[in-house]
C-alpha cells in the first residue's frame, strides 16, 4: 500500500532556506572561550567568581528568549549534583575513586544529554560547548567537585543575567 505521507514535517525540517524548512547555520552564534575554566589543581582563584560569572553573561546573551531557560540549564545542573552526591557519599578517597570509577560512563553520558538538547532547540550551541567542555575535564571526584560547584556558581549568575 503506498503511503500518503507526502515528506511533510521531515521533509520541511530536512529543507533549507527557501524551501519551507530552516537553516539553523544561518542564525547568528555566539561564541564562548572556554580555555579559563580548568578544573584540575591549581584551581584558579576566579573560577568560581569572575570566570563563573562571565560564561553565564555570554550564555544569557547567547540564548535570548527563546534557548536557555534557567529552568532546562537547571536540569543538568541538578544531574551533575547527583552524581556528585553518589560519589561523595562514600567514607574513603578510595572508596569515592572506586564510585567514580563506576559511575564515570554516566557522568560522561551528560555529553550526549546537553548534545540532545541543543538539538531540540532547549540549549545553544554556547551553554552545549561549555557543559561539554566541564564534562569531558572531569577525571575523578576531585574535578567532579569543581565541576559542580563551577555550575552552582554559574546558574547563580546566571539567574542574574538571563533575560526576562
Amino acid at each position: 500500500m503506498a503511503s500518503n505521507y507526502g515528506g511533510g514535517y521531515a521533509q520541511q525540517r530536512a529543507g533549507g532556506p527557501g524551501q519551507g524548512g530552516y537553516d539553523r547555520q544561518s542564525t547568528p552564534s555566539a561564541t564562548i572561550a572556554l580555555s579559563d575554566i580548568k578544573l584540575q589543581p591549581p584551581v584558579s582563584v576566579e573560577l568560581f567568581s569572575s570566570i563563573a560569572e562571565d560564561k553565564a553573561k555570554i550564555v544569557a546573551a547567547a540564548g535570548g528568549r527563546r534557548n536557555n531557560k534557567s529552568t532546562q540549564l537547571r536540569k543538568f545542573y541538578d544531574e551533575l549534583v547527583m552524581w556528585f552526591d553518589k560519589v561523595n557519599h562514600e567514607r574513603t578517597k578510595e572508596a569515592k575513586v572506586s564510585k567514580y570509577a563506576e559511575v564515570a560512563p554516566f557522568i560522561k553520558m551528560m555529553k550526549a544529554k546537553v548534545a540532545y538538547a541543543k538539538g531540540r532547540d532547549h540549549v545553544d550551541t554556547c551553554f552545549e560547548q561549555m557543559f561539554s567542555n566541564l564534562v569531558g575535564q572531569i577525571d575523578g571526584p576531585d574535578t567532579l567537585k569543581h565541576a559542580k560547584l563551577f555550575m552552582e556558581a554559574f546558574m547563580g549568575f546566571y539567574k542574574v543575567h538571563e533575560e526576562k
